[in-house]
């Protein structure tokens, strides 16, 4: 099978909405010197600046474990990577948290991550950060939220349209930083240029994955349809912080 390596383009960007005081998002893109492209989103908890701390130290541990890692041929290495730096990164948290307790205590991050390699897309999540590809003209969700009204919906007690209103819709049952060990939802998905979508829960709980596919199948250029979906999350009350990061390879012969 042929290795292509995939070029292309990208935007990322977090904004605070129009409720929240502070914005404990983080988003990044990150392009190797092997052309590996590694996308980021992590959503902060802990209130008190703590979830904007444990959110930056999750990406700057990754990009950090990125910028070190070497181009490998089979998907096993880079499930090997994606678990040393998940496991890093979620130490650093954890253990700077129970030194701070007094400051830091409860603070963890959620995290969708997506490393392109080739013909090859990785990608580890905790928590509800999503991670979309727009496949055949259509947005479709890579990744599952891990919360407690998806299992809920999973085990048939409830609907997806109960699930949307549920009082407890914002409880998740995951993160970087809770434990002192890490369990993280990992896929492999051959790669063929689909654009890639990475976000935190303050864009797809304010706007319709039906809007969403819409803007990003429009022609502007990538940093204007991350600033159209931010403008839309606004727009819809901006009840939380919004995080983006998002990749369109160019078109390959």
């Amino acid at each position: 099978m042929s290795q292509k390596v995939y070029r292309g383009v990208y935007a990322s960007k977090t904004d605070r909405g129009r409720v929240r005081k502070t914005n404990e998002d983080q988003a990044h893109v990150a392009i190797s010197a092997n052309d590996e492209v590694f996308l980021i989103v992590c959503d902060g908890v802990g209130g008190a600046a703590r979830g904007e701390l444990a959110s930056k130290m999750a990406v700057d541990s990754l990009l950090a474990s990125f910028q070190k890692k070497k181009s490998h041929r089979f998907a096993f290495f880079d499930r090997i990577f994606f678990h040393r730096a998940l496991k890093e990164a979620n130490s650093l948290i954890y253990e700077t948290a129970r030194k701070n307790e007094s400051n830091c205590g409860n603070m963890s991050t959620t995290l969708v991550c997506a490393l392109i390699s080739r013909n090859r897309l990785l990608i580890a999540s905790l928590g509800d950060s999503r991670a979309y590809w727009v496949k055949e003209g259509k947005l479709l969700q890579l990744t599952e939220d891990e919360t407690y009204v998806h299992a809920l919906v999973k085990a048939g007690k409830i609907s997806e349209q109960e699930a949307a209103v549920h009082p407890d819709r914002h409880v998740i049952m995951n993160a970087l930083g809770i434990y002192p060990s890490i369990s993280f939802s990992f896929l492999k998905r051959k790669y063929s240029g689909e654009p890639i979508l990475l976000c935190s829960d303050g864009l797809y709980t304010q706007v319709s994955e039906e809007t969403i596919e819409a803007i990003l199948l429009t022609n502007q250029r990538v940093d204007q349809k991350v600033g159209s979906l931010i403008m839309e999350a606004n727009s819809a009350g901006g009840s939380d912080n919004c995080a983006i990061a998002y990749w369109e390879a160019f078109p390959h012969d």
